[in-house]
């Protein structure tokens, strides 16, 4: 182990380095090393590094050192551009929190009421993530006090701007401005990319920020094949069917540029016998969070996307990565190529071209200096018999963590009561209000049965096969 990298030579509180240790984070990323020491000094920074490279625990673990646990008002906000990003965010923070006795963490997303978000604001929240939207809700509605808020963090920055959020966060960063804790106050923005805009926020809203650009080591690169397929336009659905099957690929992403070519091809692959599902901006936040939880828990094989709906995911180990059509422009493409070959696994990403579009993948190779193999989809059949179907299916159930449901719980009920051999369980995923279970065919009956006829912790919850 590399002393170099390790987490011991930081000088956590004691509360973050035992949550370290219990969650196994030993080693720093290139970037959490590139980040930290500064974070920890309460300097501002600008960090421009790529999606997966552990940004996240960066920036939670310098906000918790100086959370006092005890004081109301928010003393961290954090603004993502997505609600899955902040979901995945405001969970990470409570992972790092959980031996921080009180410590508040309250997500403020939209798809979501205001109601019970406000009442988690007036009974205190020591951190608050949200997106740019429903932040402002709150600030308009005098519901979110800036005025003890401490350190600000941009996830995503340029994502944000992309999606069109760019007064949203100018307007908050004008009002922290105004705050007595301006002068003092720590920025924190980060970003894939570095444009114009970028710059221009760093120098007008951050305090002598630190410019941290973290080269990715090219021999701790993840290898990332990538492949293109020459096909007639017409023919998409069938080439990512035939891809499909000829791989047989245990979790893969499909994006698209529309929400109407996701809903399409989503249920197209669906009605061919592939175990798909779409994510777009047309679900209502429930329904994302099953998406996401099924795909997660490895119940689902195919996630069809939109660009803007899969920014900021956290999904480990996605095999293929496939682009229904060329990227409108090297960032996305990078993006979605960077959903694969994660954690230094190797991944394959793979575009279908047809003629108009040959010139502009070209361009992309050039300047990201990257070797795409051209096929033919000829050499590719659909094969219906091996389709590869997921190893579980999926239950979902009707409470989650305000329920106090814990993951633990559920196990032991399913193991112990119903007597449900372990390994016929698999992931077991927690929201708000509901649990997702992956779990094998043949023990559904009993699973579900267990869940009809018997309490976990004092309390029947319906639960249903997806």
């Amino acid at each position: 182990m590399s002393n170099e990298l390790s987490f011991a030579k930081l000088g956590l509180i004691t509360e973050l380095n035992e949550a370290l240790e219990s969650a196994n984070y030993t080693q720093m990323t290139e970037t959490q090393a590139a980040c930290l020491p500064d974070v920890l000094a309460g300097k501002d920074i600008a960090v421009q590094a790529k999606t997966g490279s552990g940004k996240t625990l960066a920036f939670a673990l310098g906000l918790l050192s100086k959370i006092e646990v005890n004081a109301k008002n928010p003393q961290a906000l954090i603004m993502c551009p997505t609600r899955e990003l902040a979901e995945q965010v405001a969970e990470q923070i409570r992972l790092l929190a959980k031996r921080m006795s009180n410590l508040k963490v309250v997500s403020l997303v939209g798809g979501m009421p205001m109601g019970p978000q406000i009442v988690s604001l007036r009974y205190g929240a020591n951190v608050v993530v949200g997106t740019p939207g429903r932040i402002m809700d709150h600030i308009g509605k005098r519901t979110l006090s800036l005025k003890k808020v401490n350190t600000f963090v941009l996830d995503e920055a340029d994502r944000m701007l992309d999606m069109g959020f760019e007064d949203e966060m100018k307007v908050v960063m004008h009002n922290l401005s105004q705050t007595a804790l301006a002068a003092t106050r720590q920025t924190l923005l980060f970003s894939a990319t570095y444009p114009e805009q970028i710059q221009i926020i760093t120098k007008q809203y951050q305090r002598d920020a630190k410019i941290i650009k973290v080269e990715e080591d090219k021999q701790q690169a993840p290898t990332i094949e990538q492949q293109a397929y020459r096909i007639n336009s017409e023919h998409r659905t069938q080439a990512v069917a035939a891809l499909l099957t000829h791989h047989q690929i245990e979790s893969t992403i499909v994006f698209c540029r529309t929400r109407r070519e996701t809903k399409e091809l989503s249920d197209e692959l669906y009605q061919m016998g592939f175990k798909a599902l779409g994510l777009h901006g047309d679900l209502e936040q429930s329904e994302r969070s099953q998406v996401l939880a099924r795909f997660s828990n490895k119940t689902v094989s195919v996630l069809v996307a939109t660009d803007v709906a899969a920014r900021g995911l956290d999904i480990e180990r996605v095999d293929l990565v496939i682009n229904h059509r060329v990227s409108e422009d090297i960032d996305t493409h990078t993006h979605r190529i960077g959903r694969t070959g994660r954690a230094e696994e190797k991944g394959l990403a793979i575009t279908l071209i047809d003629q108009a579009e040959e010139d502009k993948l070209d361009e992309i190779a050039a300047k990201t200096d990257a070797t795409i193999k051209k096929l033919n989809i000829q050499t590719v059949r659909f094969h219906a018999n091996r389709i590869k179907q997921p190893e579980y299916v999926c239950i979902a159930v009707d409470g989650g963590k305000r329920d106090k449901l814990r993951p633990g719980d559920i196990l032991g009920a399913l193991t112990k009561e119903a007597e449900i051999p372990g390994a016929d369980i698999g992931k077991i995923s927690i929201s708000a209000r509901h649990a997702y279970i992956a779990i094998k065919e043949r023990s559904v009956k009993r699973a579900l049965a267990q869940f009809r006829e018997r309490r976990i912790k004092g309390k029947r919850f319906k639960a249903r096969k997806l």
